[in-house]
């Protein structure tokens, strides 16, 4: 009695799981794979880098390699992010600069136009 529950409730986990490999879509997308690998005349020399390929799962080696390209933009980015605020800092004194000399060169002018008039 004892061994015939364990066993109704193994099937019933087992029933469970399958149903919920089908429901996420993970049975279709396996058989779709396998059915591929079967379909090919010349068989990878490695099948599971076939399946990796197919479900679009880079290899570690690709996976290290993306992380230290990604390490790579990220630090590029910081730099150039800082040039361009110095950059952009640099643009505002000159402008700032630039609006007092214009201010400067004008009241010169005014003064001088006054001058005249009297």
């Amino acid at each position: 009695m004892m061994m015939m529950r364990y066993k109704e409730e193994k099937e019933a986990k087992k029933e469970a799981f399958r149903k919920y490999l089908e429901s996420s879509g993970a049975v279709d997308a396996l058989t779709k794979v396998l059915v591929s690998l079967y379909e090919q005349n010349d068989k990878p020399s490695s099948a599971l880098q076939f399946i990796q390929n197919k479900l679009s799962c880079p290899s570690i080696s690709e996976h290290e390699k993306l992380q230290a390209e990604l390490s790579d933009l990220q630090i590029r980015y910081n730099e150039l992010l800082t040039a361009h605020q110095t950059t952009c800092k640099e643009l505002e004194e000159l402008k700032s600069s630039h609006a007092s000399a214009m201010a400067s060169t004008k009241e010169a002018t005014d003064d001088e136009s006054s001058k005249d008039g009297l």
